[in-house]
């Protein structure tokens, strides 16, 4: 059986280097539900950011793995401490990003490679996920 991550994509009619700009300021689309903290940047490969959120209950920090101007930016979880499930760390490792194609309207991609419905967050995380990535569709829409 294949795993199948976490994936949420939608259309806008944005352009591709704007929705990009944005993509890479953090605060801009992974925050306003759960009282988020965000430190560091995402500018370039390797600079990193850390992210908490929910009074501690959500702590990671990822770094930026793959950016590919206007396109493509893939972050990859080096430290995790989710304290609402029984592996803390199970974010550890895994990989979230976007892709940002260009047509008739702008397609913007999520995935998170490794949230897999066969792990324990994926039903929280995949909800937590789905509502800050509405929050970016409106925004862009």
């Amino acid at each position: 059986m294949a795993n199948k991550n976490f994936t949420y994509s939608f259309e806008t009619g944005k352009r591709p280097e704007e929705v990009f700009g944005l993509l890479l300021q953090i605060p801009q689309w992974w925050s306003g539900l759960y009282e988020e903290t965000i430190e560091g940047k995402s500018e370039k490969v390797n600079d990193s950011f850390s992210f908490a959120a929910g009074g501690g209950a959500h702590y990671t920090e990822q770094k930026v793995v793959e950016l590919v101007p206007g396109k493509k930016v893939t972050w990859l979880v080096t430290k995790a401490n989710l304290s609402f499930l029984d592996q803390p760390e199970e974010w550890e490792g895994t990989r979230f990003g976007f892709t940002v194609s260009d047509g008739k309207k702008t397609v913007v991609t999520f995935v998170h490679e490794g949230l897999v419905p066969e792990v324990e967050c994926y039903e929280a995380c995949s909800m937590g996920w789905t509502g800050y990535l509405q929050r970016l569709e409106k925004r862009l829409n």
